[in-house]
């Protein structure tokens, strides 16, 4: 059972688990990053190393303790007490983070089909809800297998871009980013997305080979920075028009396919997808037991609520939603932090 996934396999979970709506969009990046000008891209080499090292630890813990949820993660790594605040903040955002998928959706098919956000967010909450509904081995299933063509895809727009033209670096506006102090805006993305992981990269944890997990760590994290890189260099050649658009990177793909861009929304809702399935099994399996009867209609009723709450608008929630639950995952770093060193995980198994 801990053999059945390979690095590849687990690089590719990680990634999908990541690269949603705000990523692959564009909008993260810009509200992180973008803004930053120049120190936008030491954001993000800090954000990247993040993301492996913390993507190493989930990983281990979630092997050593067999988990099947966050919960035994997070309580091991924190302790009871702070480890229990952790686990609320953790289930509620993955609550909001699917939220955000589905508002993410609904800016796509506004912005590229004229159709009412309500209709794309209502879409991609129904089939987020019968993902979810074929257990886990079906939500790893599905991510596993569209990630590697999303990363792929995100790379070759943000190439073609900067082969056409020049990044503008000296624009730059860090009193409108989600978090104004560079380096701290690096690390509240990187929390805030291991927040929205872990309950995945926790129950992935349980079925592969530590040794393998170390590797998917690192060439999955390794990627995410490649990929948000390239998506940011590709934003500043049309800043400061570009900061208009809920979603920037179609803003892109039209001068890179013209007619075709709509070709684009399609990648674009598969990488919305990936995330909100996993965020939504996430919530639901923390609250009752995969395994019971209760689950089925826990998932639903929490994917109608989330729905309802993809209404507040996909760029609003990413500026106030993750900002603010990405400072108080930065506690959840330093809980995972405190158990690597005492542990010395980097050094064994």
């Amino acid at each position: 059972m801990k053999n059945k996934l390979t690095p590849f396999k687990i690089a590719s979970i990680y990634v999908g688990t990541i690269v949603g709506a705000g990523f692959a969009s564009g909008q993260e990046i810009l509200q992180f990053f973008g803004f930053h000008g120049r120190s936008g891209v030491w954001g993000l080499l800090l954000s990247t190393a993040l993301f492996i090292i913390f993507g190493t630890i989930t990983f281990i813990l979630g092997h050593r303790l067999n988990a099947q949820s966050h919960q035994e993660v997070v309580r091991h790594a924190a302790g009871l007490w702070l480890g229990t605040v952790i686990d609320l903040i953790i289930t509620f955002f993955l609550l909001g983070a699917f939220s955000a998928m589905c508002a993410g959706a609904g800016a796509v098919f506004n912005e590229q089909f004229g159709i009412s956000v309500v209709w794309g967010s209502l879409a991609m909450a129904g089939i987020s809800i019968v993902t979810v509904l074929l257990g886990i081995q079906g939500v790893l299933s599905v991510i596993g297998f569209v990630a590697p063509f999303l990363i792929t895809a995100v790379l070759t727009i943000s190439v073609l871009i900067l082969t056409r033209e020049p990044v503008n670096w000296t624009w730059a506006q860090p009193h409108r980013a989600a978090i104004s102090f560079w380096p701290l805006s690096a690390v509240t993305y990187a929390s805030y997305n291991m927040v929205m992981s872990i309950a995945v990269l926790a129950a992935t944890g349980a079925l592969a080979a530590e040794r393998d997990l170390r590797k998917g760590a690192f060439w999955g994290g390794l990627s995410l920075g490649v990929g948000a890189l390239s998506i940011q260099l590709a934003i500043r050649t049309q800043v400061p028009g570009i900061i208009g658009y809920e979603v920037p990177m179609l803003l892109l793909v039209q001068k890179i396919l013209g007619r075709f861009a709509p070709l684009y929304s399609i990648v674009l809702l598969a990488e919305v997808y990936t995330t909100a399935a996993g965020s939504l099994y996430g919530f639901a399996a923390r609250i009752i037991n995969p395994r019971e009867n209760r689950f089925s209609p826990m998932v639903i009723a929490a994917g109608i609520v989330g729905f309802g709450g993809s209404l507040l608008g996909f760029s609003e929630l990413v500026n106030k939603l993750y900002s603010a639950v990405g400072l108080a995952g930065i506690v959840l770093l330093v809980a995972l932090g405190r158990w690597c060193w005492k542990n010395r995980a980097f050094k064994s198994g």
